[in-house]
């Protein structure tokens, strides 16, 4: 009921921007409050899409207590603030050795437009901590796909929700391994080993003989372009295009079998 009909974060970006807000408190109450019921029951609870300060203390303090407790982030939420549906240039974070494109955008582009919303500078740092630490325990990327005329309207029309297969790896190379947040070891353990643990998904997430042969091949230096015109997803609603990266996935290998590599698709 606190963040009902709420399109981004609450705080001083919405207010400026005369849109209503999802204030923090929505998604820590929440978190708290289901953490107490698994505590009492001994349940095990996975908080999907952590996104704010209080979330991500609440579920540190649960870990510290010994409460079965795991979550994620997502991509988008360790790398741009609300400050992106003001002006998507002043939401991203400065570019990392000329890596980064000038990519000035208008307001109120709905593809900042998500759920949970971009949050403040506060929060995501809060998230860059929770990653560092091991409080969070994996990214998922939330891939939200809709058709371009859903997201060409105003922006509190616009459905929720934004492309991120593709930027995915890219995004956790910019923002974390290069930038020294976590190492490679870490991030593999992010994105493969621990959501196979936490959903107990037998053969899945390690490279033991006998394992499922589900294999993401990656280059950690490779520097390329997101261009969503060229995206293998039929939608195109990222806020991404024409970001540079470095650290992208080259060859993908699913139940044994090659299914994508280099820039083509077999």
């Amino acid at each position: 009921s606190l963040s009902s009909g709420g399109v981004m974060h609450e705080g001083r970006v919405s207010l400026l921007l005369g849109l209503k807000g999802m204030p923090a408190l929505a998604e820590d109450l929440d978190v708290v409050r289901d953490i107490l019921i698994a505590k009492e029951t001994g349940a095990h609870i996975h908080i999907a899409h952590v996104s704010t300060k209080g979330a991500v203390e609440a579920v540190r303090r649960a870990k510290n207590e010994g409460i079965n407790v795991t979550c994620e982030v997502t991509p988008h939420h360790f790398t741009l603030t609300d400050r992106a549906v003001e002006d998507l240039e002043h939401g991203r974070p400065p570019p990392q050795n000329g890596a980064a494109e000038k990519d000035v955008r208008v307001p109120y582009d709905t593809n900042t437009k998500m759920a949970p919303p971009l949050r403040s500078e506060d929060h995501l740092e809060a998230i860059i901590e929770g990653i560092k630490d091991g409080t969070i325990d994996a990214i998922a990327t939330d891939h939200a796909p809709h058709h371009a005329d859903e997201k060409a309207l105003e922006y509190d029309r616009a459905p929720f929700g934004i492309t991120g297969l593709e930027t995915g790896v890219g995004l956790a190379f910019n923002e974390l391994v290069h930038k020294g947040v976590i190492g490679l070891e870490r991030l593999v353990e992010m994105c493969s080993a621990n959501p196979a643990r936490i959903f107990r998904l037998a053969g899945r997430g390690t490279l033991k003989p006998g394992s499922i042969a589900d294999v993401t091949i990656i280059d950690p230096q490779r520097t390329w372009t997101y261009r969503g015109a060229d995206s293998r997803s039929k939608s195109r609603n990222s806020p991404f295009d024409g970001w540079q990266f470095t650290g992208r996935a080259v060859a993908t290998i699913v139940g044994g079998k090659v299914v994508y590599r280099a820039d083509r698709v077999s």
